[in-house]
């Protein structure tokens, strides 16, 4: 989804890529730990085996995936095969994303509508840490070109509620509570980090006002050129 929101306000591809990179990286190793650590301080049981296969099937697999078809379609088709593949993903990447939430509204949309106020708890919060985590990044790359910052907000304001889903579901069932929750934050999320695009887009002209924004926007220019 991150290469989603980074390519509608119109982000700097590699910092993306790095920063997803880096995201992957460290739920790799924390994802499982965390869960562990939260459920325990609410005396939940946690089984370690299907916490460890979620981040697996839903994190590992697909970066494999992922790395072993760009390997193959530079062996077989060299860089313009790549770039032909990349330009049918985006268009993929958005179908894919609107049959996500038509399907998690189609299993938990009677639960939603019937808990309203529930519903409101539970994203009231999520608004909160979207925003404030979105507005925190964007200030501290105040200094760095838009083109970064942009996503920065966006990559700061995330969250993995795919992973969430997966998770919940596998541990308490598809009609669990936390089930409810984790599918609430991702019909939460996507709206709300539709309107972080456009926040942050709105605010360009006043983002790139100073020297500040010249000196760095040259630097990412000039990395994005070697690149």
């Amino acid at each position: 989804m991150v290469f989603v929101w980074s390519k509608l306000c119109e982000g700097e591809p590699h910092y993306t890529l790095s920063q997803v990179a880096l995201n992957d990286l460290i739920m790799v190793f924390a994802f499982a730990p965390l869960v562990g650590l939260l459920l325990g301080v609410a005396s939940i049981t946690v089984p370690w085996d299907t916490l460890l296969l979620s981040v697996l099937l839903y994190i590992v697999v697909p970066v494999g995936v992922a790395q072993a078809w760009r390997r193959s379609l530079l062996a077989s088709g060299g860089t313009a095969a790549l770039e032909r593949a990349l330009a049918i993903l985006p268009p993929a990447s958005v179908v894919a994303l609107h049959a996500t939430l038509v399907l998690l509204f189609g299993f938990q949309g009677e639960r939603i509508l019937g808990q309203p106020l529930v519903i409101l708890l539970l994203a009231v919060p999520i608004l909160i840490q979207v925003y404030l985590n979105a507005g925190i990044a964007y200030w501290l790359s105040r200094r760095l070109a838009w083109c970064v910052a942009a996503p920065a907000a966006l990559i700061g304001a995330s969250n993995f509620f795919e992973l969430a889903v997966v998770a919940a579901i596998s541990l308490f069932g598809l009609n669990s509570g936390a089930a409810l929750a984790t599918v609430v934050g991702v019909l939460v999320e996507v709206p709300v980090m539709l309107s972080v695009v456009r926040i942050v887009k709105a605010s360009r002209d006043w983002y790139e006002q100073g020297a500040s924004f010249d000196n760095s926007r040259t630097r990412v220019d000039s990395v994005s050129e070697r690149a």
